[in-house]
This record gives C-alpha cells, sequence and structure tokens, in this order.
C-alpha cells in the first residue's frame, strides 16, 4: 500500500512540476526563428496510415566558436548566457509540426548531467509504444542517475486544447568522453516518433534542473531558446 502510495505521489509531484514550468516558459523570453518538421513520406500506424515528418535537434553544454548559441535579438539575458556558458538546443525552440502526423525526432545529446530530481521524468512517456531508441536500443526509461536533459511537451495549465504530452529523458555524456574537432564530444542519439493532433499551440522544455538560481530550475530552464520553448501544431 505504501509503494503504491509513493507510486501515485511520484507521478502527481511530476505533472505538478511540469505545469509550474509551462507557467514560467509562457511568460519568458523572445522567440528564436521557428523550424518546420520536414515531410517524409506516409507511416503506418496503429491509427491508420499517416502523414510522416521528421525533425532533429543537438542539445550543448555551452556557446562556442562552432554553435554560437540561440539565434535571438541580443539582450541581457543573452549576454547573461554567454557569460555563464548556459546549455542550450539548437537550432531552435520554437518548433512547427503538422497535425494528425506521425512525427520523428532524433536529438544528438552533448552534454553531461546526473541525477533528475523526479525519477517519473526518467521514464519515456507519449511516444509510440512508449519508447525511444538511444544509440539503436529501444528502452522505456534510462537510469534516473545519469539524465543531461529531457526533452517534454506539454499543455499551457487549464488549457482547453486536445491533450498533448511527451516526455523523453536524454542520457548523459561521460566527463571523461574526448572531445571531437567541433570541441564536443561524440554525441549520444536518440531517436522517438509520436503522434500529433489537432491544431494548437504548446510548451516544452526540459525538466532536468540544469539551470542555476532556486533548486537549479533559473536561468535556461525557463529562457525560450535555451531549454524552453514553444510547439505549434499546424
Amino acid at each position: 500500500m505504501k509503494r503504491a502510495l509513493f507510486a501515485v505521489l511520484t507521478v502527481l509531484i511530476g505533472v505538478l512540476v511540469v505545469a509550474g514550468t509551462a507557467v514560467a516558459v509562457h511568460s519568458r523570453g523572445t522567440e528564436p526563428p521557428s523550424i518546420t518538421a520536414t515531410p517524409a513520406g506516409k507511416a503506418t500506424t496503429d491509427q491508420g496510415e499517416l502523414n510522416h515528418a521528421t525533425l532533429e535537434l543537438s542539445i550543448f553544454p555551452n556557446p562556442s566558436s562552432s554553435q554560437p548559441g540561440p539565434d535571438i535579438p541580443a539582450s541581457e539575458t543573452t549576454i547573461v548566457a554567454a557569460s555563464q556558458g548556459w546549455p542550450f538546443y539548437s537550432p531552435s525552440t520554437s518548433l512547427q509540426l503538422p497535425a494528425h502526423s506521425l512525427v520523428t525526432m532524433t536529438i544528438h545529446q552533448y552534454d553531461t548531467g546526473g541525477q533528475i530530481y523526479n525519477p517519473w521524468l526518467a521514464k519515456v512517456t507519449g511516444t509510440v509504444g512508449n519508447k525511444a531508441t538511444y544509440a539503436g536500443k529501444e528502452l522505456s526509461e534510462i537510469d534516473p542517475n545519469n539524465v543531461a536533459h529531457t526533452f517534454t511537451i506539454h499543455q499551457f495549465p487549464q488549457s482547453t486544447q486536445p491533450y498533448f504530452f511527451v516526455n523523453v529523458p536524454v542520457p548523459a555524456q561521460s566527463d571523461k568522453a574526448p572531445n571531437e574537432a567541433n570541441g564536443y564530444p561524440k554525441p549520444i542519439d536518440v531517436t522517438f516518433s509520436f503522434i500529433t493532433g489537432a491544431a494548437g499551440e504548446y510548451v516544452w522544455n526540459c525538466e532536468f534542473p540544469c539551470g542555476n538560481g532556486y533548486v537549479e530550475f533559473g536561468g535556461p530552464m525557463s529562457q525560450r531558446g535555451f531549454m524552453s520553448g514553444t510547439v505549434t501544431v499546424v
């Protein structure tokens, strides 16, 4: 009984964290230029034949000469980000996806990490089969002690839009991984697919505490262009 209650509370805390972050994401930062998923023909799914589209993102631990950082207007925030070496998703955090389609995403991960506060967020949720492929191996969760970031799509609190939730944890690079010519280690590739619904506006963010301030959820965590952004389903 105690174990079941703990599991329920863990999931509830995870949902509350995600919803709370949505408020911060909605109110912070200028949107970087949007990127659009690339059409990839048709795909057979358990919902029938759907349009298929693909999208690739990378996660960098800090800006560099090879990866200068988010393309957003200069501001006090971006100046601080450059000086503190904020991690960021690239090439953009403003994503446009087709409605009623199968979307396959690949994330190239270059950053280190550690223990995620809520182990529920180390589970894959909302993807096809609730699984993702990590360096060629299909998994439904990763070690909560070895998380770098998450890619988490969700609705605004009290949203009247169609339900949409996707959470994919991304494993951490080893602290000892050697850098390649671009100044970063060989990436860990994570691929997953999910099905979009009707058109709508959503938010997404990283749920691993990789910022500064209170419990490391400040700075890049709530800043569009870095560890949070928007998803437009059209």
